[in-house]
């Protein structure tokens, strides 16, 4: 191994460690607080209030966090992220058992939710920009598979830590240890130093604003990155039923009890975690475009199954493969933003995927959530189903778009841009 190869993958590793030791205590806090609000009100509304609180705010700040991006240091911005979402887990933990009323104490969850999800939303893009300044283009989809296996074990063991914790101790315990994983992990991250950042976009200063709109502009300006941004999008809004809404099929179905929904959350995240190692071994399709429609059309193969099935077996069996597939359309999008967008403009794009994630989840929330509340999840779970696999077929019958996905290591250019901001 020569030099230059082992400098890359030790900073590698250790933005891996750094990341995982700050998603899992995030992940734990997360699930205790959607188990907390599911199981203190079982309502379709609450867990909608939820979703919009934890994703919106994202959303907005996402407008502003991917010129952030691109225009500043992208490891200060994370460990900025982290401390702004510790700073208000803490206060939530401190404040806690001064809560009495109950309507009271899930207000203040979701206040915490917004500012969470503010800091997300500034994270989420630098990280994801940061990426290809550690690693190598050639092996972005395998680390993407890597990383994706390391997210995929983070929330396997979130749900049993978060049972455990919230079995043997209070609710504010869990909202301590993360953050002392905040600290763990702004600890590591520092200690990374991260080589140059090679663009190939003007390096002229312009206004916030322009950077903001050369970054729109150069998203939507090509097929195939405005695309994806879209199927992205519309993946999410029809996956709500099957994904996010399946704490409360579990509650309704099978049981007001922590061992279904822990259960239901392992095994979906076994199968995530299992698809995430084969595509970091396996590298997926050389066409990247293949992968991400096969993601899509497994998922709503097994979601539709999933609405069928009334056995708590096979209705897991079913939670496994389509979990499996939730990877597979992550990754390939990822990549293919990694491999096609300009170093320099990432950041604005990753934001853009940032809002498609934030916008649609939310709105699909705000539909099926308070849909769900009339009409059983399970007939939600089919008719979405089926609409994302008639979604998918439409994409594979698109030649112009599916040649698009072959692994050519091409860099979409900038458009012809205004040079006084004004056009």
């Amino acid at each position: 191994m020569n030099q230059t190869s082992f400098a890359w993958k030790k900073r590698t590793i250790l933005f891996l460690v750094s990341q995982g030791i700050t998603a899992l205590g995030s992940a734990i806090v997360q699930m205790a607080i959607i188990w907390y609000v599911t199981l203190e009100t079982s309502s379709g509304a609450w867990v909608s209030a939820l979703t919009i609180c934890s994703f919106v705010p994202q959303m907005v700040i996402s407008l502003f966090s991917g010129v952030w991006a691109d225009r500043y240091n992208r490891k200060r911005l994370i460990i900025l992220a982290d401390i702004v979402i510790a700073a208000a887990t803490l206060i939530l933990a401190l404040l806690f058992p001064h809560l009495s009323n109950n309507n009271v104490i899930l207000t203040a969850i979701l206040l915490v939710s917004v500012i969470r999800s503010l800091g997300s939303g500034v994270q989420s893009p630098a990280v994801s920009a940061m990426i290809p300044q550690l690693v190598p283009e050639e092996h972005l989809m395998r680390f993407n598979g890597i990383n994706a296996t390391l997210q995929s074990i983070i929330q396997f063991a979130s749900p049993a830590a978060a049972a455990a914790i919230l079995s043997m101790s209070v609710f504010q315990s869990v909202l301590f240890l993360d953050v002392s994983t905040a600290v763990v992990g702004i600890g590591l991250l520092v200690c990374i130093t991260l080589p140059p950042l090679q663009k190939t976009v003007s390096g002229e200063k312009t206004s916030f604003f322009s950077e903001m709109k050369e970054g729109i502009v150069y998203a939507l300006s090509n097929n195939l990155i405005g695309l994806l941004l879209l199927i992205f999008g519309v993946f999410i809004f029809l996956s709500i039923p099957s994904g996010f809404l399946s704490a409360l099929l579990v509650t309704r179905t099978f049981g007001e009890k922590y061992l279904f929904l822990t259960i239901v959350e392992m095994v979906g995240f076994i199968g995530m975690t299992a698809s995430g190692l084969l595509l970091g071994t396996w590298g997926g399709f050389r066409n990247r475009i293949l992968t991400l429609l096969t993601g899509i059309a497994v998922y709503a193969l097994f979601a539709i199954l999933a609405g069928l099935i009334r056995n708590f077996v096979l209705f897991t069996v079913a939670m496994f493969f389509m979990s499996s597939a939730i990877p597979m359309v992550q990754i390939a999008v990822t990549t293919l933003i990694q491999e096609k967008a300009d170093p320099g403009v990432q950041g604005r794009v990753f934001s853009l995927l940032g809002m498609a994630y934030s916008g649609f989840l939310p709105i699909g929330m705000a539909v099926f959530g308070p849909a769900a509340d009339h009409i059983a999840v399970q007939t939600l779970m089919i008719i979405t189903g089926s609409l994302l696999l008639l979604f998918a077929i439409l994409l594979k019958i698109n030649r112009s778009f599916y040649n698009r996905g072959n692994n050519e290591q091409t860099k979409l250019p900038m458009p012809e841009t205004d040079p006084t901001g004004l056009g």
